[in-house]
């Protein structure tokens, strides 16, 4: 199996992109900086970073997409003067068009598995039925990509690709911070197997890392 996972160069994509290598499968990770031997260069928010990569990567079937790589930016934004514009543009450019610019590119790929599926990494903080208050920008972000990852479903449901958005859990990463409540390879292993059993019969799905059903 070819996985292909953005992000991958730190928190929870580097940890999904070690369990996959350690079990043998053929694993692409994405980071913004230039390429290593590990890692292709790509920048979620550049569409001509995409057609590079697209162009490089243009036989090679992926089996499972991850796009798992994301920002947030918000954090300790004040109400009243906060928030502003560009950090709106910014977060969104990674969270949501980064996610459907990774996916329209690399679709001849997707194509080419004989059981294509998509993951996309998303947080119970898009979901409706959370209002915690604050991360303005973070959480309609989020709430974004989840719409995205249902209509995605819908539309790519006749050729048989897999389309599941998840929860990965509060994680002790740099965006999570010391306090989450789970670590990195916990979240990965949960995640991993999820995506195992993510098919046609299951897309459009919005689940946790540990397997529960998230209302939307």
């Amino acid at each position: 199996m070819t996985i292909l996972i953005t992000g991958a160069n730190r928190g929870i994509g580097q940890a999904l992109a070690a369990l996959y290598r350690n079990a043998g499968e053929t694993v692409i990770g994405t980071h913004r900086a230039p390429d290593t031997e590990h890692m292709r260069a790509l920048d979620v928010t550049d569409p001509a970073s995409h057609k590079a990569l697209a162009a490089r990567l243009a036989d090679t079937p992926i089996d499972l997409l991850v796009c798992n790589a994301g920002v947030n930016l918000d954090q300790g934004q004040a109400l009243d003067d906060g928030y502003p514009a560009q950090m709106w543009d910014a977060c969104f450019a990674a969270n949501v068009t980064g996610v459907f610019l990774t996916i329209q590119s690399l679709l001849p790929n997707l194509r080419q598995s004989k059981a294509p599926r998509i993951a996309i990494i998303g947080s119970q903080l898009g979901s409706q039925t959370i209002a915690s208050g604050g991360g303005y920008i973070y959480c309609a972000s989020k709430a974004a990509v989840l719409n995205l990852g249902r209509n995605l479903a819908v539309d790519l449901a006749p050729e048989g690709m897999a389309v599941g958005v998840y929860h990965p859990g509060w994680v002790r990463t740099d965006m999570g911070g010391d306090h989450a409540d789970i670590s990195m390879q916990e979240s990965a292993e949960g995640l991993a197997t999820r995506f195992a059993v993510l098919s046609p019969e299951t897309t459009g799905c919005f689940e946790t890392w540990d397997g529960r059903a998230h209302p939307y």
